[in-house]
């Protein structure tokens, strides 16, 4: 079975919105994780360490579609490029995947979610896409966060975890440090 692994960046108050601020990106305070925070490179060590982890990317539509274009031609993500991606849309048209970024699979369902899980291969990690991180977490199918927790406080925006009313899940933390310039790294497992 694969692991489907959350990693991103959120702010102190648990949004999750417009971070880099680029394309796509339109929350009154975008690219918060750029402006507002000293760059330290150790503070973002997490993200390289990531990339020996993951054997494949997912995202949500409006995600994928911000992404595809500018990390297809990013070298500071070139060792994305060959990997496997998954985009889970019940709209997206197979016409509107990007040319040379890897192979790419329209996943139609949470169900096609649970089914790729199920099969071999290694993690799969899920950049920004909110939403589709909400959703699948509501469906207990995440199972580690990966998290840089930035000290600004934004109070609005597009919040990780769901609103909904539902059961007590706890999680064990495998993995923290804090930087001089205030950002924490936050990894957490989910426990069943």
């Amino acid at each position: 079975m694969r692991d489907l692994v959350y990693t991103g960046f959120m702010s102190l108050d648990g949004v999750v919105d417009s971070p880099g601020g680029g394309p796509g990106e339109e929350h009154r305070s975008g690219g918060w994780v750029v402006k507002d925070v000293e760059f330290l490179p150790e503070a973002f060590s997490l993200k390289g360490e990531e990339l020996a982890q993951t054997t494949a990317l997912m995202f949500g539509r409006r995600s994928y579609e911000a992404f595809a274009p500018t990390w297809r031609d990013s070298e500071d993500h070139a060792a994305y490029r060959d990997l496997p991606k998954y985009v889970v849309s019940s709209s997206l048209p197979d016409d509107a995947l990007v040319d040379g970024w890897g192979p790419t699979t329209i996943l139609r369902s949470t169900a096609d979610v649970a089914a790729l899980k199920q099969g071999d291969g290694g993690d799969i990690f899920i950049h920004g896409s909110a939403e589709l991180a909400r959703r699948l977490a509501e469906a207990d199918l995440i199972e580690r966060y990966h998290l840089l927790v930035f000290p600004v406080l934004l109070g609005a925006g597009k919040g990780l975890f769901t609103r909904a009313d539902r059961d007590r899940q706890t999680l064990r933390l495998r993995d923290s440090a804090a930087y001089p310039n205030g950002v924490v790294k936050l990894i957490y497992d989910v426990t069943r």
